[in-house]
């Protein structure tokens, strides 16, 4: 199979319960994001868009061509999955940053919110290194599974692509047990390809 539609069927879509936002949807709502986040911060420069991998790559990699301001990409590696489908609710630092961020506005690009732990971890590791803000853009969330409140520190801002139901979502980057990231839409794998794996 291939990336693009093979006589009428989306690349393992057989694998999905449904497909929750095709190709076209997720495109039209990147392009939404960018014109927003350009808006936003044309007078909050120099802006510093930092992505966590590994599940934020295809996003970032299309926000950015859609913000149309100078910036600066870095990436950053924070853990809280294992091959599981629960979050492990303990979110590790794995790469620090090479770039100084002190007095820099940053835009932190999430693939999906969950519990929430990951990126407060995040948003404070980030405002101990001296950013001027920290605002977030989640492509996905999951708001009915926050166990942490999202704060975000004076200025910032918060941006997101769609509210996520509580099911468990592959594609655009988003895996399970490093499968699906490269499918281009995203959604509800089958309980079936996941339900055999051990605690």
């Amino acid at each position: 199979m291939t990336l693009a539609e093979e006589n009428g069927r989306l690349q393992a879509e057989e694998d999905m319960q449904k497909v929750l936002w095709s190709p076209a949807l997720i495109q039209q709502r990147v392009a939404e994001l960018g014109a927003s986040i350009t808006h936003d911060f044309a007078e909050s420069l120099p802006l510093v868009v930092i992505g966590v991998a590994t599940g934020a790559f295809m996003f970032v990699a299309d926000l950015v061509r859609a913000i149309s301001l100078p910036i600066n990409v870095e990436f950053i590696r924070i853990q809280s999955y294992g091959n599981r489908t629960e979050s492990s609710g303990v979110a590790v630092i794995s790469d620090e940053l090479k770039l100084d961020i002190r007095g820099k506005h940053i835009l932190v690009v999430e693939d999906i919110i969950d519990t929430g732990t990951t990126l407060a971890r995040l948003v404070l590791y980030l405002s101990g290194r001296g950013a001027a803000s920290v605002s977030v853009c989640a492509f996905l969330d999951k708001v009915s599974r926050r166990k942490i409140p999202l704060q975000l520190p004076a200025g910032s801002r918060f941006y997101r692509g769609f509210e996520c139901p509580d099911d468990f979502v592959v594609g655009y980057g988003m895996d399970f047990a490093e499968q699906y990231r490269n499918l281009p839409y995203i959604g509800v794998l089958k309980p079936s390809k996941y339900s055999s794996l051990p605690d």
